[in-house]
C-alpha cells in the first residue's frame, strides 16, 4: 500500500517541487535569504496561489452544483417519502432509478461540491510528504535537489521555528519549544474560525427559504460545527510548514466565496436581495431610478409620407403651362 501511494503520488509531488523550487528561486534573486524559513513559507503561499488559481474553474462548478443540490432538495424529499420504510429491493431500486432520473433531468451531481476538497487533499499531503523527506535531507523526485532539500527542511520561522515542527513534536523536545506551540496554535485558531466564517455566511447569506427548509440545510448546519474541530484536532499533529500552506488555502476560500456570495448570490436569499439593494442605490447615485427608466418613453423621428411625383408628359406640360396664363 504504502508503495502504491507513493506512485499516485510521486507526479504531484514533482509539480510540488517544482512550483516550490520556483517560487524560491524567484525570492532568492530579489534579495531573501535562501535559508530562511520567511524565503520557503512565501514559496508555500505561492504554492497555493498557483494551485487555488488553477482551481477556480472546479470552484465554480462546485458553486453551480451546490444550488443545484440545493433547489431539487424537495423533489428528493418526496422521492425519499415515497419509499419510506419500503426496505424490499424493488422499492431501493425504484427509489435508487428515480433519484439518478431526478439527478439526470436537473444536472446535478452529489460528488461535485466535494471536487475542490477531494483534488486538494492529494497536493495537500504530497506537501507533507516533501517537508517529512527534506526533514531528513532526503533528495526530492524532481527539482528539489539534496542541497534545497536540506535546506527546506532545516529552515526556522524567526529563526527559532522549524518549518518540519508540530505542537505534538515541540512539546516532544527537551525543552518544550513553546514558540512552535504558540504559533501553530494561533494558526490553528485562525484556520478553525475563517473555516467557520465561510461556512457560516453560506448558510446564513447565500440561502434561499425554499432551501433553508430542505434536509440539506440541516446537514450543512451540523458540517458549520464539525469542520472547523476537524481542523482544530488535525493541526495538533502537521508541520507548521504544512499549516501555512492550510491556512493560505482557507483565507483564499473565505475570501473567494465572500466575492461569489456578493456578486452571484442564490436567487431569493438574503444576500440577493442585499445585492439589489446595492444596485438600486447605485442607479440612484446617477440619478436614474427604475420609475424614470420605465416612464420615459422612446423618442423616436416621424417621418412624413412624402407624395409621389407623377412624371408629365411634354405637351401635357405646354397646356398646364398655357392655362396659368
Amino acid at each position: 500500500m504504502p508503495d502504491l501511494i507513493g506512485t499516485v503520488l510521486w507526479p504531484i509531488k514533482w509539480v510540488i517541487e517544482a512550483i516550490l523550487v520556483a517560487f524560491h528561486t524567484v525570492l532568492t534573486t530579489l534579495g531573501l535569504d535562501p535559508s530562511a524559513g520567511l524565503t520557503w513559507v512565501l514559496s508555500i503561499v505561492g504554492l497555493v496561489l498557483v494551485v487555488r488559481a488553477a482551481l477556480i474553474p472546479i470552484f465554480v462548478r462546485q458553486i453551480k452544483s451546490q444550488r443545484r443540490m440545493l433547489e431539487v432538495a424537495p423533489q428528493l424529499k418526496k422521492i425519499q417519502d415515497k419509499y419510506k420504510g419500503k426496505k424490499d429491493q424493488f422499492s431501493r431500486e425504484a427509489m435508487s432509478r428515480e433519484t439518478m432520473e431526478l439527478y439526470k433531468k436537473t444536472g446535478t451531481n452529489p460528488l461535485a461540491s466535494c471536487l475542490p476538497l477531494l483534488i486538494q487533499m492529494p497536493i495537500f499531503f504530497s506537501l507533507f510528504s516533501v517537508l517529512q523527506e527534506a526533514n531528513k535531507g532526503q533528495q526530492g523526485v524532481g527539482l528539489l535537489s539534496k542541497e534545497l532539500s536540506e535546506n527546506f527542511g532545516e529552515a526556522s520561522l524567526f529563526g527559532i521555528a522549524p518549518l518540519h515542527d508540530s505542537i505534538q513534536s515541540a512539546a516532544a523536545d527537551n525543552p518544550v519549544n513553546v514558540v512552535v506551540i504558540v504559533i501553530a496554535v494561533v494558526m490553528v485558531i485562525i484556520m478553525t474560525a475563517s473555516q467557520f466564517i465561510t461556512q457560516l455566511q453560506i448558510m446564513s447569506k447565500n440561502q434561499s427559504p425554499e432551501m433553508k427548509a430542505s434536509p440539506t440545510y440541516k446537514q450543512q448546519r451540523v458540517l458549520l460545527y464539525i469542520l472547523p474541530l476537524v481542523f482544530a484536532f488535525s493541526g495538533f499533529a502537521f508541520p507548521i510548514g504544512v499549516m501555512f500552506y492550510w491556512l493560505t488555502s482557507n483565507i483564499w476560500t473565505m475570501v473567494q466565496q465572500f466575492i461569489v456570495i456578493r456578486n452571484m448570490p442564490t436567487p431569493g436569499s438574503e444576500a440577493a436581495f442585499a445585492r439589489e439593494s446595492r444596485m438600486a442605490k447605485k442607479r440612484q447615485r446617477r440619478g436614474i431610478t427604475v420609475t424614470e427608466m420605465e416612464a420615459t418613453p422612446a423618442v423616436e423621428e416621424v417621418k412624413k409620407p412624402q407624395q409621389r411625383v407623377q412624371p408629365v408628359s411634354k405637351n401635357r406640360a405646354k397646356k398646364q403651362t398655357g392655362n396659368k396664363k
